[in-house]
């Protein structure tokens, strides 16, 4: 006499929740995102594998990052890039030249240029990565990418000074983090697609190990971006982040 009225009850639990995932909104999983992949520091060591038309090249750097508006990267390899510099401090972008000893301030106008010949630019970095600051969601489809359950959501921009008007992403249903971006501009042409190859867990929680971007109007294949060494949430002295590091 039991089964009936649970068997009930479990078919409302399970149309609820069935409900609930039906309902979910984008910009309640781009909320998610943002919590999977910000954190107060990182330290990252990485590897950039450019391919242009005819050749390709590999950059090395280590990056130091507080929050989302202070970046210090410094270059390390190959040996004519060794010692170039790097800082983001909220809106201001820095370069320092260790063959020139000159620390130049990007412009407006410069944002839009590659960083090292790659398929980045400037501008890429200077964007704020709070994508609910800048741009509005809703879930277009579901989709499956590297056998990762995705939802696909269609992002359009909240403000007109900015460097892509809408995006497509394709974010992992389990581990929120995005697995693909098709990024466009205003009028609607493709401007650069990302692709994450690989994935790892670091300090129990998700990050991109490997990605391709793909600027649609350079030649060649893309630029191949590595983490070697990533680590979440360390002390970084304040002195990293001020104009004369570039400097040191």
């Amino acid at each position: 006499m039991l089964m009936k009225p649970l068997c009930h009850s479990l078919c409302i639990i399970i149309s609820l929740l069935s409900l609930h995932a039906q309902t979910v909104s984008g910009d309640d999983i781009l909320m998610r995102v943002d919590r999977a992949m910000n954190s107060k520091t990182r330290i990252i060591t990485s590897t950039m594998v450019i391919h242009g038309r005819r050749d390709s090249r590999t950059v090395e750097s280590v990056s130091h990052q507080r929050g989302t508006n202070d970046a210090f990267t410094e270059y390390l390899a190959p040996a004519r890039e060794k010692g170039t510099k790097m800082l983001k401090l909220n809106d201001m972008l820095w370069t320092y030249s260790p063959s020139a000893d000159r620390t130049i301030l990007i412009s407006q106008h410069m944002l839009r240029q590659s960083v090292m010949g790659s398929d980045l630019s400037y501008e890429d970095m200077m964007e704020d990565p709070h994508l609910p600051n800048l741009y509005s969601a809703v879930v277009s489809s579901e989709d499956t990418v590297k056998e990762r359950a995705c939802w696909v959501l269609d992002l359009s921009a909240k403000k007109d000074d900015i460097a892509y008007y809408s995006r497509r992403v394709w974010i992992d249903k389990v581990r929120y983090i995005i697995l693909r971006e098709h990024l466009f501009a205003k009028s609607g042409k493709l401007l650069k697609t990302v692709d994450i190859t690989d994935m790892i867990n670091v300090q129990n929680r998700w990050t991109i190990k490997s990605a391709l971007y793909k600027d649609v109007f350079k030649e060649g294949k893309g630029t191949e971006f590595y983490i070697n060494s990533i680590r979440f949430d360390e002390v970084i002295p304040d002195h990293i982040f001020t104009k004369a590091s570039l400097r040191r």
